[in-house]
């Protein structure tokens, strides 16, 4: 593919993820050469398996390196050549650590090593994916839209390990930059819960809160609110962060316009999509049943720091500075439908 961008290489970081492919994939679209980092490189058939699905059909613009956010190992090579680094990837857990360090040193000391191979490489900009949960979770306005000039407490009481981690991580990011950056740009994107089509059978964890609700598993609908963004727009995002010289230093909220409580999106799949909404429980469940269930129930316990956040937020920066159009809500949910359904999860 032929165009002004083929003279330059972008690193992706963690390219078997659902946000990294669907940006790998637009990269490619778009005429980057790409790199693209694996903790092995015996998985490298999936993203190529998972960018055929996705229709590509030539790769000569793509190649692998085999790195780990824990080790030193290769990434001096992964960033060698490369204009822009895309920072996507976390570290993994299959199981939640018993300590919470155990998760945020890991996310932290990634985050660096990254932006120091990267300065020590003259790349030209770093976009690093942070999350919601680094802004909004100690905002407690309710009449007042989250903006990216909130911060989330790190000590803030019901923390998740994994947002506290996402938060550390980041601030480690901006005092780099601040301390020892020496001209390394960074912008950081900041998404809500994402959705939309996956390439493969093994579908991220955003889908597991729509099969459950699909399949009848969520017996009573908590009325949990969401912020959304579709992984087509958030790919897009990460690129207009990447190219625009505005987007340097700043941070950017990732969804789309407006919230959907939990019992809104089931009413909406059962007028949409009746064909797979049969199992839909008609229960709701208030929220001081939740919190008195979580005292002895593990679940419950999982879904109550989840209860009473506030998700109003503003994507008005992004629209504004990277004229960034994003999806409905309603779209992002129908797209993550389809997925379940084209990969045989209902």
């Amino acid at each position: 593919m032929e165009s002004l961008n083929n003279n330059q290489l972008v690193l992706v970081t963690g390219g078997t993820g659902f946000v990294a492919i669907h940006t790998i994939l637009q990269l490619l679209q778009k005429g980057y050469r790409v790199r693209t980092t694996l903790r092995s490189l015996s998985r490298k058939d999936e993203i190529l398996a998972m960018l055929t699905n996705a229709g590509l059909s030539s790769f000569e613009n793509l190649e692998f390196i085999e790195t780990d956010l824990l080790q030193d190992k290769n990434w001096d090579e992964a960033v060698t050549k490369c204009t822009y680094v895309l920072h996507i990837a976390s570290p993994i857990f299959l199981h939640l650590p018993k300590h919470e360090d155990e998760m945020i040193r890991p996310a932290v000391e990634g985050t660096v090593r990254i932006l120091k191979a990267a300065r020590n490489a003259g790349v030209q900009r770093v976009v690093m994916t942070s999350n919601f949960g680094a802004v909004g979770y100690s905002h407690k306005d309710p009449t007042r839209l989250i903006t990216e000039k909130s911060w989330t407490d790190p000590n803030e009481k019901g923390l998740s390990a994994y947002n506290k981690s996402k938060i550390l991580a980041e601030r480690a990011a901006w005092d780099y930059i601040k301390n020892e950056g020496n001209g390394l740009e960074l912008s950081v994107i900041n998404p809500t819960a994402i959705l939309g089509p996956s390439f493969t059978d093994k579908l991220s964890s955003g889908f597991g809160l729509l099969k459950s609700m699909l399949d009848g598993s969520m017996k009573l609908i908590p009325n949990i609110e969401l912020a959304i963004v579709d992984v087509r727009d958030l790919a897009d995002l990460h690129i207009r962060a990447m190219e625009d010289p505005k987007a340097n230093g700043e941070r950017f909220l990732a969804l789309s316009d407006g919230t959907m409580t939990l019992p809104e999106i089931a009413d909406f799949l059962k007028k949409e999509m009746p064909e797979v909404s049969q199992k839909i429980s008609n229960k709701k469940v208030a929220d001081w049943v939740i919190r008195f269930a979580a005292i002895f129930n593990s679940r419950a316990k999982a879904i109550a720091p989840l209860l009473g956040i506030n998700r109003k937020a503003s994507n008005a920066k992004a629209k504004n500075v990277l004229s960034w159009k994003p999806r409905t809500n309603k779209e992002a949910i129908i797209a993550t439908v389809n997925s379940l359904i084209k990969y045989n999860k209902l």
